[in-house]
């Protein structure tokens, strides 16, 4: 099985042309997209989805997810996420930080999937700390087709259908189903979900529309707010938006 994911992960990068950039990290841009508020400015206890372009080649094919917590009256954003450079180092996949919560992901400016506010958040946070220290896969990493960032931030969607969001169709390592196991919950927690560990598979559900993964990539079309859904470009049609009216959020990557 690895074999063979190291030889489509080469034929993909080969047929998009795609060649490692020069960039360096340590001089790209990490400061704020100033799109969440200051935490001393509001009081309400805050719950953040945000998706942005990858780093370097990888914002071709692919967005990079996170989550930002705030609890009430807090003076702190916690951040939660998947770095592949824990995992080689020997830490633990998740990182858990005080942060700031839309920090540009290396020169990529973020967009807000989600927000949920008040009340709702505050039920919401704590259910985030415990999913987070039981995320399965803390000692793995695989780009393509996963478990990576995105799989973590699809696992956390999965256990709390309350939420009812979907990650954008360009988030790499979303159809990574926990364990190995073949079905599962969709996203939103609208419908129900077949992967082939995240290689093959398909979708269906109320929030989510149909979609069919191929080789990792998800085609498809959402029926309730009508729009395309294609890989390395994200949606086409109306903006997506979370199905619960206690959630707010902005377009997807």
């Amino acid at each position: 099985m690895n074999l063979v994911l190291v030889v489509v992960s080469l034929f993909l990068l080969a047929g998009l042309g795609v060649s490692c950039s020069s960039q360096d990290w340590r001089t790209t841009d990490r400061s704020s997209a100033g799109l969440a508020a200051a935490p001393g400015k509001e009081p309400q206890a805050l719950v953040q989805f945000y998706a942005a372009r990858a780093f370097s080649w990888r914002g071709i094919l692919s967005v990079h997810t996170w989550i930002a917590t705030k609890e009430k009256d807090a003076k702190a954003y916690s951040v939660y996420q998947v770095v592949g450079w824990r995992v080689f180092r020997n830490l633990d996949a998740v990182s858990i930080t005080q942060d700031i919560p839309d920090r540009k992901w290396f020169n990529s400016t973020p967009k807000i999937l989600v927000e949920i506010k008040g009340p709702k958040a505050e039920e919401l946070i704590p259910k985030i700390q415990e999913l987070a220290k039981t995320y399965p896969y803390q000692h793995e990493y695989r780009l393509w087709p996963g478990p990576n960032s995105n799989t973590f931030t699809s696992y956390i969607l999965r256990h709390l259908p309350e939420i009812g969001i979907e990650l954008p169709p360009n988030a790499i390592g979303r159809d990574w189903i926990n364990h190995g196991k073949f079905f599962g919950r969709s996203e939103s927690g609208t419908g129900f979900q077949f992967s082939f560990f995240g290689l093959f598979g398909f979708t269906l559900g109320l929030a989510d529309g149909i979609e069919i993964n191929i080789l990792g990539m998800d085609f498809g079309f959402d029926f309730l707010r009508p729009a395309l859904k294609l890989p390395f470009i994200g949606r086409i049609g109306l903006k997506d938006k979370a199905l619960h009216s206690s959630a707010s959020n902005s377009s997807a990557p």
